[in-house]
């Protein structure tokens, strides 16, 4: 990556990395309607150097457009919103390509769908419910990404629509070092072996590393446990008990470190259950058209249950410690070489995967196995319901235990109510609201229309509060830029980690709640 390039995009380099700024700069991205929700949605791609942009929408600059979109101007009045918008985002970031569409985003959905075929993504922004379905069937047919955004009054949601998203680098907030203590391997036993824990001198006592302590300690506890180790509250305390009767002073950071990480020793066994779902996954069943995700899948399964005696590849690094300098390079030796021998046995049974399908056995690259090895224990799979599906079969249980949840209960009617304004759209060609004189009348119409969604998919329409019902129509499906720039903010963020595949992207409808600031997701 050109110098120039790092320099600008720094900060989030540092969260995404080159790979990641790499698979942005490729993208090509459309937006569906460049209100408030969708400037504010792409403005921040824009900033975060996406390939480039299609705006679509056919509508013309209104007064009521210069109180919430910033991206136009009075001077922009009569004249078409896509292409004001589209010339405002190239000011911020000319590196990004940059184009419009003055059609409405209706018409392609309906007439020209091979359209969005060229897209690696596309974000909707206040689409009604037919629309979104047709949209989903679109983008699923031809495998792109879609991204649904929408705000009205104080209220908006997010959902992303795709058959299913991988992901290696998901980088969680806490994941346990993987420093196998529970099952050390020949040559740590053995470094450890070769360090004397009553040796005289106080300074090598007070810097010998926590891993070799515990290493020494489990083996202690093990040949007195009948080969196993620590499991219950009172063995674990008493393993701490047997760390701490090593020690000679009671200043020994690195001693206070193996008992804070006691607990490391008596991690379970083998892959976790998460893991073991992925590996037993059908998709490892790979042939020659399979994604290179499931074929690193496969080849992991099969380092399982050979190589890896139960488990995946080791990561290779080890924390911070208190440890003499000579005694923590070593260490780091020891953990990166063991790394390299399992990615290596990995690259291996990915090249010989790859022939056996009829694919280049070089398809995948050293680094990208490495990569995999390296984030081996945290991947993650995520398959989205269609659109269609949720509307026609929510999994009403989880919907009445929402609607009831006092906690859930705004989000969970927000959800149904953003189902009722549009179908109060399509019978009387408005939403509710926008005439103050219809108000009472349109209350009761969205509430006629609430009732009949719940009693469609099996929920007790009692759990939906009045209260609701009149705000939806007060809102009168404004767009109010506030609520605009944090659901869009949210969107760009999906956007994202869908692009990048890093992080763990959202698996239901995100709800945001502007009368008590609340945002909560919905597994429907």
């Amino acid at each position: 990556m050109a110098g120039e390039t790092k320099n600008k995009y720094d900060r989030q380099l540092r969260i995404w990395g080159d790979q990641g700024q790499a698979a942005l700069e490729k993208a090509n991205v459309c937006l569906l309607n460049c209100g408030p929700t969708g400037s504010e949605t792409l403005k921040n791609l824009v900033l975060g150097g996406v390939g480039s942009v299609t705006i679509v929408d056919g509508s013309k600059v209104d007064i009521g457009d210069l109180g919430n979109n910033f991206m136009v101007n009075k001077q922009s009045v009569g004249e078409s919103k896509a292409k004001f918008v589209c010339n405002f985002l190239q000011e911020l970031n000319d590196a990004v390509g940059a184009k419009f569409v003055e059609e409405s985003p209706e018409m392609l959905i309906e007439t020209r769908p091979s359209f969005f075929a060229q897209f690696t993504l596309v974000i909707a922004t206040q689409l009604v419910e037919n629309l979104l379905v047709k949209l989903d069937k679109i983008c699923r047919q031809e495998n792109v990404m879609l991204v649904v955004a929408r705000s009205y009054g104080l209220t908006g949601l997010v959902r992303i629509s795709l058959k299913e998203h991988n992901v290696i680098e998901s980088k969680p907030d806490h994941f346990l070092d993987d420093l196998r203590l529970h099952n050390p391997w020949p040559e740590l036993k053995q470094f450890a072996k070769a360090i004397d824990l009553k040796v005289a001198d106080p300074v090598v006592h007070k810097h010998t590393p926590y891993i070799v302590i515990l290493v020494i300690a489990a083996e202690e506890w093990a040949g007195m446990h009948g080969g196993c180790f620590p499991t219950t509250r009172e063995e674990k305390k008493e393993f701490k008990d047997l760390i701490k009767s090593y020690m000679i002073d009671l200043d020994e950071e690195n001693y206070k470190e193996a008992v804070e990480a006691a607990f490391k020793v008596s991690a379970s066994l083998g892959i976790s259950s998460h893991l073991r779902q992925i590996v037993n996954d059908s998709s490892c069943d790979v042939d020659s058209s399979s994604p290179d995700f499931w074929v690193l899948v496969a080849a992991l399964k099969e380092f399982v249950e050979n190589e890896g005696g139960g488990e995946p590849p080791l990561e290779g690094s080890i924390p911070d410690m208190t440890s003499l300098t000579e005694y923590y390079i070593n260490l780091q030796k020891i953990y990166q070489a063991k790394a390299e021998a399992d990615c290596l046995a990995m690259e291996h049974r990915v090249r010989t995967i790859l022939k056996r399908i009829g694919r280049d056995p070089d398809a995948i690259s050293k680094a990208d196995i490495k990569n995999f090895c390296k984030n081996a224990r945290k991947l993650y799979v995520i398959r989205y319901r269609t659109i269609e599906d949720e509307f026609s079969s929510p999994v009403a249980p989880e919907l009445q235990k929402y609607l009831t949840d006092e906690d859930f209960s705004f989000a969970a009617g927000f959800y149904v109510l953003f189902r009722a304004v549009d179908r109060f759209a399509a019978n009387y060609n408005r939403f509710p609201g926008v005439f103050d004189s219809d108000m009472d009348e349109d209350v009761a119409r969205l509430k006629a229309i609430a009732i009949a969604i719940l009693t469609e998919v099996g929920c007790h329409a009692s759990a939906l509060q009045e209260d609701l019902i009149t705000e939806m129509c007060r809102f009168g499906a404004a767009e109010i830029h506030a609520v605009a720039a944090y659901v869009g903010g949210v969107a760009s963020q999906e956007v994202i980690k869908l692009i990048t595949r890093q992080f763990v992207p959202m698996s239901g409808t995100f709800i945001f709640n502007g009368i008590d600031n609340k945002s909560q997701l919905l597994a429907l």
